[in-house]
């Protein structure tokens, strides 16, 4: 019995960091139909740009959480310019355009960052707050910082809902997401509004790669593999469903989490075969978001 609740809680916790990983991508995906192939990149972008700012201040333990306040805002302006100035020219009824240039955004990215930090793995030095733990009873532990991200994931996800369904930027999301023509003649701009959602969802991506490089090391070819997951988080809940992303990413960290405990070398491959089993059974995902 004890085995069975560690698997629960540990697949709890690592639902938590892919909910955060994939939010970003969920809502771009909801009010743009825009997929981000350079989506994991951004969030190792966000965390290696936190690394740096440790460095250049040096700083460490609580100054990483300055760091990382501060990196938000900025986070949310260069989301707002990227999709304003870059990505809206890519939206229309075909998809590969905006595939090719966030596509060409990855490499660039992955670049950079090499050119700049190297292939060596990083990571933020928490004063050990990434080792510790709380216990509970019956002989398990959790981890302090995995507790913190997952609270983090269920307020980000149940604040983007609110988002949504109870503001007026809720519903202008809603409303250029349904019908772009429609919204316009009403008076919104849908360029604006696409830029706002980006800049929200650029807030959640820096949040996310903060908190991979305070979890554990990063290097600059990580990317793809965030993106995987946060990928196939989304597509099991359903494009465009926030608590459905995050009942998506809890399924696959419990697939993950049972393949860790079966054999450490099938983690992995049991989240891509549910993640493959619910395109093959429910293609539109577990749940969903209705229009309206």
């Amino acid at each position: 019995m004890s085995v069975v609740l560690d698997v629960l809680v540990q697949a709890a916790l690592l639902g938590g960091l892919y909910t955060l990983f994939a939010l970003g991508q969920s809502l771009m995906f909801g009010v743009m139909r825009l997929t981000n192939t350079a989506h994991g990149d951004f969030i190792i972008l966000a965390a290696f740009a936190a690394i740096a700012g440790l460095m250049l201040t040096g700083g460490s333990g609580w100054a990483a959480l300055g760091v990382s306040l501060a990196l938000l805002p900025i986070a949310f302006g260069f989301g707002w310019a990227l999709q304003r100035w870059v990505l809206n020219g890519t939206l229309g009824r075909d998809p590969l355009p905006s595939l090719v240039v966030t596509f060409g955004l990855a490499i660039v990215i992955q670049n950079l960052l090499l050119e700049l930090f190297s292939a060596d793995p990083r990571a933020i030095e928490t004063g050990g707050f990434n080792t510790h733990s709380l216990a509970l009873p019956g002989g398990l532990a959790i981890g302090a910082l995995p507790l913190l991200i997952l609270v983090l994931a269920v307020a980000a996800t149940a604040g983007l809902q609110w988002l949504f369904s109870a503001t007026a930027l809720g519903r202008s999301f809603r409303a250029v997401s349904d019908d772009r023509e429609i919204a316009e003649l009403m008076g919104l701009h849908a360029g604006k509004v696409y830029a706002l959602a980006t800049g929200i969802a650029f807030v959640l991506v820096a949040l996310a790669g903060v908190l991979q490089a305070m979890r554990t090391t990063v290097s600059p070819s990580d990317g793809p593999l965030l993106l995987l997951f946060a990928f196939e988080a989304v597509i099991i809940g359903g494009m465009g469903s926030f608590w459905g992303t995050l009942a998506g990413a809890m399924l696959l960290g419990l697939a993950q989490q049972v393949g860790f405990r079966l054999d450490p070398g099938w983690g992995i491959w049991f989240g891509h075969l549910v993640f493959l089993a619910v395109l093959v059974l429910r293609p539109q995902g577990l749940f969903p978001r209705t229009r309206g």
